[in-house]
């Protein structure tokens, strides 16, 4: 028989019940899937009865785990499935794949606050107050208010926002990508010890991605610490917080001046404004060319109505992009993690607290992927005199500030 794992029995007995439940495995369908009784599988949860190897590695293929994420080193963490349980109700089919997105973003946050042990990080910073949503100030003239304080916060003016990733995460925010249902479009909540954490679904197109990153941007600001998920297909009913939620998406990637500017620009030009003008404002500004038409229409340039009469003449946005040539502008990577994710990875890896293999599985990716990121991120690519490529190693754990004083 095989020698236990050396994490402690009730630690990772508590993982187990936690993976159990996300399951929605009952005690006697993993008592069987073990060959035990349901007595020892409640003395294994209990951590009165250490698992072996072969039981933990069977238990984890039943739940849909990693044995990483069960044995890994630490205490259990909170579990996020009671806390975003109240956001499934009342969607029906539209859940389908909730209890997987919710997996996933545990699995992140987990990994995410280990890689902070391992290395020493800081845990959660300070967060600016949050908003007050009151009924005195009408909901879009509050989301102007405060889109252009944001704007003017992280020094955009009125232009369009190329890397919004990047500018979220320096915020303080932690965005991760994953490979969610088509019907879920991310995840928010705030983790313990972590801090705030967004789930943004990778499949859906560049334009869907970054309108999910600033609505549930427009989350942190105002509800933090209301959990939630956001999906495709939005209820008849929205709550105040989500009509906030999508307002402040508009104003912050479709700032009123920068719009109107643009739009009178082609109109003193042209003396019209058309459809193909409409998808290179929409390009220019990284959104949608459903979303810029109702932006459009909430600030009286184009007539109400605009975007439902361009459907009925059967306009497909997809053709007229291709028609227009108009590729969709490089913004934010696709990569799974962010990027301080990555560095806290890189760093434990080199300082050889973590082997290539749990490096490969922090990454979400192959041992050879990983071993390419680590290069990416510890050399500078450039060229020299005659333009042929340099590509040059960084001492990532050297202090500067060391190295002048020897100087």
């Amino acid at each position: 028989m095989s020698k236990p794992f050396t994490v402690e029995p009730q630690t990772l007995g508590q993982r187990l019940v936690q993976a159990r439940k996300a399951a929605r495995v009952t005690q006697e369908q993993a008592a069987k899937h073990l060959g035990c009784s349901r007595p020892t599988l409640i003395a294994i949860e209990k951590g009165t009865r250490a698992a072996t190897s072969e039981e933990i590695v069977k238990l984890a293929e039943l739940y849909g785990r990693s044995v990483h994420e069960l044995v890994r080193p630490g205490p259990p963490a909170s579990p996020l499935e009671p806390h975003l349980r109240a956001a499934v109700a009342g969607h029906g089919a539209a859940c389908a794949g909730v209890e997987e997105a919710i997996r996933a973003l545990q699995d992140f946050a987990n990994d995410y606050r280990r890689l902070q042990e391992l290395t020493g990080a800081s845990g959660p910073r300070e967060f600016p107050s949050e908003i007050t949503i009151s009924g005195q100030v009408p909901l879009r003239d509050l989301a102007e208010d405060i889109a252009i304080r944001e704007r003017g916060r992280l020094h955009l003016g009125d232009q369009p926002v190329i890397e919004l990733r990047t500018l979220i995460e320096a915020a303080g925010v932690h965005v991760f990508y994953w490979e969610l249902a088509s019907g879920i479009a991310g995840l928010y909540v705030m983790v313990p010890n972590v801090g705030y954490c967004m789930l943004i679904n990778r499949k859906h197109p560049p334009e869907r991605r970054r309108w999910t990153l600033a609505h549930e941007y427009a989350h942190f600001l105002c509800d933090r610490h209301k959990p939630g998920i956001d999906y495709v297909s939005e209820p008849k009913r929205r709550t105040q917080s989500e009509r906030f939620a999508d307002a402040l998406a508009a104003s912050l990637l479709m700032p009123e001046t920068g719009v109107r500017r643009h739009f009178l620009a082609v109109m003193s030009s042209t003396g019209d404004f058309q459809t193909a003008d409409l998808c290179r404002l929409a390009n220019a500004f990284h959104v949608s060319i459903q979303a810029m038409t109702f932006r459009l229409e909430e600030l009286a340039l184009l007539p109400k109505g605009t975007w439902n009469l361009l459907q009925e003449r059967g306009f497909k946005p997809g053709l007229a992009k291709a028609t227009l040539l108009l590729e969709t502008p490089e913004g934010e990577t696709g990569d799974p993690w962010p990027a301080q994710y990555l560095h806290l990875a890189v760093r434990a890896y080199l300082q050889e607290q973590i082997s290539e293999g749990q490096l490969a599985a922090f990454l979400r990716t192959d041992r050879v992927s990983a071993r390419e990121l680590v290069l990416r991120a510890t050399t500078s690519r450039d060229v020299d005199d005659q333009g042929n490529e340099l590509r040059l190693e960084l001492a990532a754990g050297e202090s500067l500030l060391k190295l002048a004083a020897e100087g």
